[in-house]
């Protein structure tokens, strides 16, 4: 590794450590309960933007489903909630208005806290890996794997809407009451869970990161740039593949079970197609090849939604997909590439006035 490369990665490093130390800061700000609800969401979509990142910037795979792995892990961590405010022999009251009288066989292991947050992240996890290999194997990819995974996700919402005994249908799942681990129950509005979803979001961009500076990620980005010279190489481009996207899937998944827990409510919303092309967006907007520079992407979509989203109403949809075709055409890299190229023109301006100085000088020694 040259002098310069190992500078630029410790000042990536120390930018990422920066920006993740202010936002852990917020609560030593703030003690607003609704704010701090709502930024731990705006955490949640974070990582939901760190996964796209990873599967599209890292691995060039566009994946227009991420919601199929935010969905699961929603209502699988929404059913383990249920389940802890359930007594023994009792079910939803969902399911007794919808003619069943006893708990079916799906719903049995989330009675267990700790096995049903091991679904909430496993099934996602194995569906990915399912999914992404018979694809990859088959050589499907670019646009034509974009659309099997918006067929797939549609798929899902109408599954989810069909199953109402199970599901709730369109009502989704709305759990009584918080999340309970042991003796400690975390309550949404706090400061804890606040710190819960931000480290998280933390160990998701560190450890992304890191997948992107190993040898894995090395040959990852190489075979976005060309698949058929790395399968030329000798290396199975499918199961690297696969592999990225599978974990860009345990991301979402993780992300889908912290908005659970914050919002106490889960629906076939969260498998729609505008909110996985939300998604893009958003990472698209901040810098689909910087995992920081997608978090602000998905920080800055979503708050000015929040904010502004509400004046406009049913426009909020055309001015976000106006914004995302300037982008596209003006901004490909998006709001990393603007700084990066701003901050380029700064140096280069710098050095060639350090240039103009140094034989300013040395004009001035001649002429002595």
């Amino acid at each position: 590794m040259t002098h310069n490369a190992y500078h630029n990665k410790t000042l990536q490093w120390l930018f990422y450590i920066a920006v993740l130390a202010v936002l852990g800061a917020v609560p030593l700000i703030s003690n607003d309960a609704f704010l701090l609800n709502q930024l731990a969401i705006y955490g949640v979509y974070g990582m939901l933007a760190v996964s796209i990142s990873l599967c599209w910037g890292s691995g060039g795979i566009l994946n227009m489903g991420q919601g199929i792995a935010f969905g699961l892990g929603a209502y699988c961590m929404a059913m383990t909630m249920q389940m802890q405010t359930q007594a023994d022999g009792t079910i939803p009251p969902f399911m007794l208005n919808n003619g069943l009288d006893s708990l079916p066989l799906l719903w049995q292991p989330f009675q267990n806290t700790s096995t049903g947050i091991f679904l909430a992240l496993f099934v996602p996890t194995v569906f990915y890996l399912i999914f992404g290999g018979i694809m990859f194997t088959a050589r499907v990819s670019g646009p034509f794997f974009a659309i099997m995974t918006l067929a797939t996700l549609s798929a899902f919402a109408t599954i989810f809407v069909d199953l109402q005994p199970y599901t709730n249908g369109v009502n989704g799942i709305s759990p009584p009451s918080s999340l309970k681990l042991g003796q400690t129950e975390i309550d949404p509005y706090s400061s804890g869970a606040y710190w819960f979803v931000f480290a998280l979001l933390a160990a998701c961009t560190v450890a992304a990161k890191l997948i992107n500076q190993s040898r894995f990620g090395l040959i990852v980005r190489a075979l976005k740039d060309d698949p058929e010279r790395v399968r030329f190489l000798g290396y199975n481009v499918a199961i690297y593949e696969t592999l990225v996207y599978t974990l860009s899937g345990l991301i979402a998944a993780i992300a889908g079970c912290c908005f659970a827990v914050l919002t106490q409510y889960v629906s076939p919303a969260q498998f729609e197609v505008g909110f996985s092309i939300s998604i893009v967006i958003w990472v698209a907007l901040g810098g689909r090849n910087s995992l920081i520079w997608a978090m602000f992407g998905a920080f800055t979509v979503q708050g000015a939604q929040s904010y502004v989203g509400d004046q406009f109403l049913s426009t909020w949809i055309l001015i976000l997909g106006f914004s995302f075709i300037l982008v596209v055409r003006f901004l490909p890299g998006g709001l990393a590439g603007l700084v990066e190229t701003l901050l380029g023109r700064t140096s280069k301006l710098k050095m060639e006035a350090e240039h103009a100085n140094l034989e300013f000088s040395d004009g001035k020694e001649v002429l002595k």
